[in-house]
């Protein structure tokens, strides 16, 4: 392992995170350090992505904003959509640029939606199509969770991706809490009428990620050697498989987190003080949530545990509707914290399936005759473009639950409709764990022998 110098911007050649040799001798330490700052950037970016799902608590006669519930959801899937759609040029502008460039980019164009929002959103009178325009810069966030994580794959080995990716996108997601909370503070000390200061406290956090970024992360070859990798990645079935289940599992985080709020609005009549007061309880939860189900997937596999957040998920739908007929509020909110939770879980096992997919595969070659290293560099680097793709798909996901609450809500006047689609799309993806996935993990060990490396320390 060997890091060239500061003109070529930081990057590490010769990096193999399988050899344990290099891996004690400070391939952990390096890999910990871009992960650390790595969260921290994707924390910010989740951030200023999710930030209009608590704005629009705020928008209301008092402070010369008065938009229909129709015009608030369509205000939370604008962002949603556009975070999805720059998942995978983000994604391959990590192979392009590398991780610590793309990183420090990524963070600092944030300050743009950041800036315009703490200028327009009290000002009375704005115009909904501003908003939007806003809220579509915004979306820039959403996509820096793809550069992150096809960086972060490179840093860790195989054994380990289950725990690094789950706490990487983990910490990631709590952005979503965080910015809820800072929400609930600010109404809480400053009243509904002060959207801005939710703003304006990302504004310096962003720039000193920025600088972190920029002194701190490192790039690698290896991820920039993986050009072309998201046609080889759009060639093989098992992209779109992952990317399904990716749409129920963080396709459902994202889309109940973004539209919590106005659920309980538009459910339950609810003030932007009671709303803001629960909407960062089922994200906070979820994003713990998540890296503990890329460990749990980890040792009991990937499928396996994926099939139980989808048993979990189904029996939060159940009880979100028991609560809607019977008007209970606290049995709603406690729905909700099911899917949040089963989600989040979700969400880390998932992941962890894509590098344990491919590694069987090139497993498979490697008994066919087939080369060993080119094998397992080919499973390598479609599994970093995979997470791009999936997390794309994932993200769509969320748009479509935000649109389904759009038309429930706004057409129908019920939640129900919406909560049914749901329970429907979450059988579909527990049937396809079980005739595609589930099977060959009961006859495959999760992680192929040819890579795994035996130790008994887990970094």
């Amino acid at each position: 392992m060997t890091r060239s110098g500061a003109a070529r911007g930081r990057w590490i050649e010769n990096w193999d995170p399988e050899d344990e040799r290099q891996w004690e001798r400070g391939g952990r330490r390096v890999a910990r350090r871009n992960l650390v700052l790595s969260v921290a950037s994707e924390h910010i970016g989740f951030s200023v992505w999710s930030m209009w799902s608590v704005l629009v608590l705020f928008m209301s006669p008092g402070i010369g904003l008065d938009f229909a519930p129709d015009d608030k959801f369509l205000l939370v899937v604008v962002p949603t959509l556009v975070g999805a759609v720059l998942r995978l040029p983000y994604s391959s502008a990590v192979t392009r640029f590398g991780g610590r460039n793309w990183t420090v980019f990524a963070s600092l164009v944030l300050l743009v939606p950041t800036g315009l929002t703490v200028y327009f959103v009290q000002r009375p009178g704005t115009p909904l199509w501003v908003f939007l325009v806003i809220g579509a810069l915004a979306g820039a966030g959403g996509g820096n969770f793809a550069s992150s994580m096809t960086n972060i794959t490179a840093f860790y080995p195989q054994r380990q991706q289950g725990w690094a990716l789950g706490l990487n996108a983990g910490g990631g997601n709590l952005g979503v809490a965080a910015v809820q909370l800072l929400g609930l503070l600010v109404i809480s000390v400053f009243g509904d009428t002060h959207p801005a200061y939710v703003a304006a406290c990302y504004l310096p956090l962003i720039a000193l990620v920025s600088v972190l970024a920029a002194l701190r992360m490192d790039n690698v070859s290896v991820v920039r050697a993986e050009r072309g990798a998201q046609r080889q990645a759009a060639a093989e079935p098992h992209t779109w498989w992952i990317s399904l289940l990716y749409v129920g599992t963080f396709g459902s985080f994202i889309g109940f987190g973004f539209a919590f709020g106005l659920v309980l609005q538009s459910q339950f009549s609810s003030t932007p003080f009671e709303a803001a007061s629960f909407t960062f309880l089922g994200p906070l939860l979820g994003s713990v949530a998540r890296p503990l189900g890329g460990r749990i997937a980890d040792r009991w596999g990937g499928a396996r545990v994926t099939l139980w957040a989808f048993a979990g998920m189904a029996a939060g739908i159940l009880v979100l509707l028991a609560a809607t007929r019977s008007g209970s509020f606290p049995l709603f909110v406690t729905g909700f914290t099911v899917l949040f939770v089963m989600s989040g879980a979700g969400n880390g096992s998932t992941y962890k399936m894509i590098p344990a997919v491919f590694a069987r595969q090139a497993e498979s070659a490697v008994t066919s005759g087939h080369d060993a290293s080119a094998a397992f560099a080919r499973a390598r680097r479609v599994s970093g473009a995979v997470i791009g793709i999936a997390g794309a798909a994932g993200a769509l996901g969320g748009v479509a639950i935000n649109l389904a609450f759009r038309t429930s809500y706004g057409e129908l006047g019920s939640g129900e409709p919406a909560f049914y689609a749901f329970l429907g799309f979450y059988a579909l993806c527990a049937v396809v764990i079980g005739l595609v996935y589930l099977r060959g993990e009961r006859t495959a060990a999760v992680v192929p022998e040819p890579v795994r490396v035996r130790s008994s320390r887990v970094g």
